[in-house]
C-alpha cells in the first residue's frame, strides 16, 4: 500500500508531535474537527469517527508569463504552477491523514491567500477532518492513499447510505489569457447587441480544458463518476484579461451493486 511519506512531505516537528498526541489509542487523545455539529453526528451516523483536524499548506511563488495582446491562450507556465501548489497542500494533508491512521478526509476546503510580504507570493491551504471507519473495509483509493471529499458531512451520509464511497477530490485548472479586442472591434460594436466571439471562444475553451483535466485525474481513481463539481473562475492579481479556471469535484465509486436511495423529505423552516 502506498502512502505518503510526512518526512517526504516536509510535515513540521510541531505538527508531528500534535498528530501523535491525537493518534488513536493515547491517554490523552482527542478529535478536533471543524465540522458543524449536525455535520459531526451525520459523519458518525454513516459510521466514522472522527480523529482530528489534518492540513496542509505551500507558500508558492507564482511566476510570470506574458500573453500576446490580441490573442487567446493558455498560459500553461502558470497553469502549472497553481495545480502544483494545491497538489502540494493537499499531499501534506493525506500525510497527516495517514499518520493519524485515518481513512478519509472530508469536508476539504482549498483555499488561496496572497501575501503581502513578497511578490507573486501565496499560500495554498488544505484543511480537512480526518476519519476512520467503525468497520474494516476498502476505504482507501487504488493510490493507497486516504480518499478525500469536499462534501457537506450531510451530503457524506447520503453518499454513504445510498452505496457509493469517496475516491478522492480531482481538479483541473487553467490560467487563460483572454485576447484585446481591436480599436476599430470596440468602436464597432458601441451601442450594438452583438455577441464576442473571441471572447466567447476563450471562455469555452478554457473551462473545457479545466473540465477535462479533472475528468481525467477521476479516470486514474478508477471512479464512476463526479458529484459536487464546481467550476469556478478566479481573477485572481492577472488583470482583467487572464483567468484562472479551476474545476473541482468528488469522485466516487460504488460500494455495492443494488443503492438504497433515502426519499427526501420536507422539512418546514420556523423563521422567516
Amino acid at each position: 500500500m502506498t502512502t505518503a511519506d510526512p518526512a517526504e512531505q516536509h510535515i513540521p516537528e510541531d505538527a508531528m508531535r500534535r498528530l501523535a498526541e491525537m493518534r488513536p489509542g493515547q491517554k490523552t487523545s482527542l478529535f478536533t474537527s471543524d465540522l458543524s455539529v449536525n455535520e459531526f453526528l451525520l459523519v458518525r451516523e454513516a459510521g466514522f469517527r472522527p480523529l482530528g483536524l489534518v492540513l496542509g499548506s505551500s507558500i508558492y511563488h507564482v511566476g510570470f508569463q506574458m500573453g500576446r495582446w490580441s490573442k487567446n491562450q493558455e498560459l500553461d507556465r502558470l497553469s502549472q504552477a497553481m495545480y502544483h501548489a494545491r497538489e502540494l497542500a493537499m499531499s501534506r494533508m493525506e500525510a497527516e491523514a495517514d499518520v493519524l491512521g485515518a481513512d478519509g478526509i472530508v469536508a476539504v476546503r482549498l483555499e488561496i491567500e496572497f501575501k503581502e510580504f513578497g511578490s507573486d507570493l501565496a499560500e495554498f491551504i488544505a484543511v480537512g477532518t480526518a476519519v476512520k471507519a467503525d468497520e474494516p473495509g476498502e476505504w482507501r483509493n487504488n493510490t493507497g492513499k486516504p480518499f478525500t471529499s469536499d462534501l457537506s458531512g450531510q451530503d457524506f451520509w447520503t453518499l454513504v447510505q445510498a452505496g457509493y464511497a469517496p475516491l478522492g477530490m480531482v481538479m483541473g485548472t487553467c490560467v487563460y489569457h483572454i485576447a484585446h479586442q481591436r480599436f476599430r472591434q470596440l468602436v464597432g460594436n458601441i451601442g450594438q447587441n452583438v455577441e464576442i466571439p473571441q471572447y466567447t471562444e476563450a471562455l469555452y475553451d478554457a473551462r473545457e480544458l479545466a473540465m477535462s483535466r479533472m475528468q481525467a485525474e477521476a479516470e486514474q481513481l478508477e471512479a464512476e463518476g463526479i458529484v459536487g463539481v464546481q467550476l469556478l473562475s478566479l481573477p485572481h492579481r492577472w488583470g482583467g484579461h487572464t483567468t484562472e479556471f479551476f474545476a473541482i469535484g468528488t469522485a466516487v465509486k460504488p460500494l455495492r451493486a443494488d443503492h438504497h436511495i433515502t426519499k427526501p423529505q420536507l422539512v418546514l423552516p420556523l423563521t422567516d
